[in-house]
């Protein structure tokens, strides 16, 4: 990992907000599934319009049987270092609200917020458990919607790796120097009182 300078928040927040990044570094080891049910369940608690939960992952172990199969979903840059992770998870939006019976009631304006709250809770758990999750949208989205399976009204969001972070020194050499917690934006760039600025 470079020589990253520490996270320093603007304001006050719980420490495991700065504590999670993405890292590209896994360390190839397989995970129970238990643990990963655990990030889920995490997920499951996300806030969402009108309760409807329209996030679903789809995942795969490592050493499992749709192991290989999901790595070949994503496009090869990714590939190149998600096959050190643990699991492969996949965040499908259901894009409409529904009737009890499954048919589309009404489009939902926010089907990808509400998937990408769930996410967030994830990442966060992850974190507190000590692992690591790198998001990511380089898949190859038309061999996975129809590998996967993906019913008429689902959204592929994106992809997660998520393992315990490794060595860095196993990644090409661009990527060594980029491994490391980024900064952000101040909050002053971000937040505004009243209208967007001019």
């Amino acid at each position: 990992m470079t020589d990253t300078p520490t996270r320093a928040t603007d304001h006050p927040v719980e420490a495991i907000f700065t504590q999670r990044w993405s890292p590209r570094a896994f360390d190839g080891s397989t995970m129970e599934e238990a643990s990963l049910l655990s990030l889920f369940e995490a997920a499951r608690w996300a806030p969402s319009a009108y309760n409807v939960q329209p996030w679903r992952f789809l995942y795969a172990l490592r050493g499992g049987p749709d192991w290989e199969r999901f790595l070949d979903l994503l496009i090869p840059f990714n590939r190149s270092w998600a096959e050190s992770s643990s699991a492969l998870v996949f965040v499908i939006s259901d894009r409409f609200m529904r009737e009890a019976d499954g048919s589309p009631k009404a489009e939902s304006h926010s089907h990808s917020f509400d998937a990408g709250a769930a996410w967030a809770n994830m990442a966060l758990q992850a974190t507190h458990d000590g692992l690591h999750v790198h998001g990511m949208t380089g898949i190859e989205m038309e061999k996975a919607e129809k590998e996967l399976g993906i019913p008429e009204g689902y959204r592929i969001e994106a992809a997660v790796a998520v393992g315990k972070i490794g060595d860095a020194a196993q990644l090409p050499e661009g990527l060594r120097e980029r491994e490391g917690p980024s900064g952000r934006m101040p909050v002053s760039q971000l937040a505004f009182a009243g209208n967007f600025p001019a």
